[in-house]
Formats: C-alpha cells, sequence, structure tokens
C-alpha cells in the first residue's frame, strides 16, 4: 500500500468503456511526517476523496480484486481515507 495525499484530478471524455463513472484522481506519494514525495500516480477513486486528503493506495493486481475493478484496466485504486495514523521513530 502507498500512503499518498490527493493533489488533483484528472477528466477525460474518451476512455475505456470501463473507466465510465470511475473518477481518476492525481495522488502524490507522502512520507511519514506528511511532506509530499517527487513520485506521484493516478488511481481510481473508490471511497470519495477530494482534493487534499490523505488515502491509502494500492496497485498492481491488488487493485484488480474489488467488485468495482475485477477485469478492468486499472492499475491503481484508492482504497481508504487517512483520517490519521501514528509511528514511533
Amino acid at each position: 500500500m502507498i500512503l499518498g495525499q490527493v493533489i488533483g484530478s484528472i477528466v477525460s471524455t474518451q476512455k475505456d468503456k470501463n473507466l465510465t463513472g470511475k473518477k481518476l484522481l492525481i495522488v502524490k506519494s507522502i512520507d511519514l511526517e506528511g511532506n509530499l514525495l517527487n513520485s506521484f500516480i493516478v488511481a481510481v477513486d473508490l471511497v470519495g476523496v477530494g482534493v487534499g486528503e490523505k488515502v491509502l493506495v494500492v496497485s498492481g493486481s491488488s487493485a484488480r480484486q474489488t467488485e468495482e475493478t475485477r477485469d478492468r484496466a486499472i492499475d491503481s485504486v484508492i482504497v481508504a481515507k487517512v483520517d490519521s495514523y501514528s509511528y514511533e521513530k
């Protein structure tokens, strides 16, 4: 899983029919202090989050294990909104 923050969205008027109705969001990876890292991904939103929110993203074959994504051309999925987290240094 990837800890990230939603930084934007993608609008696409022409796409594969399996993506119709799916919200595509741009997610930047973050470190444990919440700092944005250089890498980003485009992920399908399954939980209804918005820009600025912290999320958990799964990718690869794990992204195609939900009812909404099975057998679809989807590589990354937002599966949770992160309300808070804690860790020890």
